[in-house]
């Protein structure tokens, strides 16, 4: 039995915990649904309307099953500010998890964004504030390129548009506390936690998913500047198994980007 678990650790996780089942069901009914196609998809007890059904399943799997946003409060009122919200999956984790939590709702794309409203309304996830706009380093808007899932950014290949944004300096220091600050936007987490330096004290719990663009300079050791600097603990995560790294320098199926990885970090 241990060389079994040890052997396939994740299929032995899958079957022995149910939302590791459901992961399963959603990764067989809709993993090989073509690609960027709007579908109403079922989990748990939820409907979503998700525009590509390959990349939900896999949401699926690292906000329900690895559970990469879990964190312990013992607030009556955690305060949850979700940037990167993208469809809702995570609004929906911590609304199941924190069912009394304040979360405000950041989502930088006009058309995810208006998903994520639909998903949250149609799903009766209360208490939430969308804010449909891209955070960033001030109020004045940014150029923002529209991807067809979960991968819209400022570094996009696509077309931009300015699109408005917020400065998230401006939320933080209105709250006297804040229970999990969640940054995925993106390639934009630098600049902006550059931007928050000094105003993050009162974080307890900072998730942050690092992307580094082929051709953009490489800026992972400023964020975990940042954070040793802030006092946090933190631990680092990549699921990049990339064989001959001296060789392959891109990051596994993607062609703008040479590293992406996940920062867990908390006070002591």
């Amino acid at each position: 039995m241990f060389l079994a678990r040890f052997l396939f650790k994740d299929a032995y996780r899958s079957v022995t915990n149910p939302s590791g089942r459901e992961f399963l069901r959603l990764l067989l009914r809709y993993a090989d649904r073509k690609r960027y196609m709007p579908t109403l998809v079922s989990f748990d007890d939820y409907q979503f309307t998700v525009p590509d059904a390959f990349s939900f399943v896999w949401q699926y799997k690292e906000i329900f099953v690895d559970e990469f946003y879990r964190f312990g409060t013992q607030q009556t009122n955690p305060v949850i500010l979700d940037c990167g919200a993208n469809i809702g999956m995570s609004v929906a984790y911590f609304r199941k998890h924190y069912p009394t939590a304040r979360i405000v709702a950041f989502e930088a794309d006009p058309a995810i964004g208006a998903i994520l409203q639909q998903n949250i309304s149609q799903n009766h996830i209360a208490n939430v504030e969308v804010v449909n706009k891209a955070v960033w380093v001030n109020n004045d808007g940014i150029l923002f390129g529209s991807e067809a899932a979960d991968s819209s950014s400022i570094y996009s290949q696509s077309p931009k548009n300015v699109v408005p944004s917020v400065r998230l300096h401006d939320y933080l220091v209105q709250e006297p506390r804040v229970d999990m600050l969640k940054i995925d936007i993106e390639g934009a987490e630098t600049d902006v936690l550059d931007d928050c330096r000094h105003v993050l004290g009162h974080v307890q719990n900072l998730f942050v998913e690092f992307h580094s663009y082929i051709g953009q300079p490489q800026s992972l050791a400023r964020v975990v500047q940042i954070l040793e600097e802030n006092g946090f603990r933190y631990y680092v995560n990549t699921y990049q198994d990339r064989n001959k790294p001296f060789i392959n320098h891109q990051y596994k199926n993607n062609t703008v980007m040479d590293l992406q990885l996940n920062l867990f970090a908390w006070r002591p």
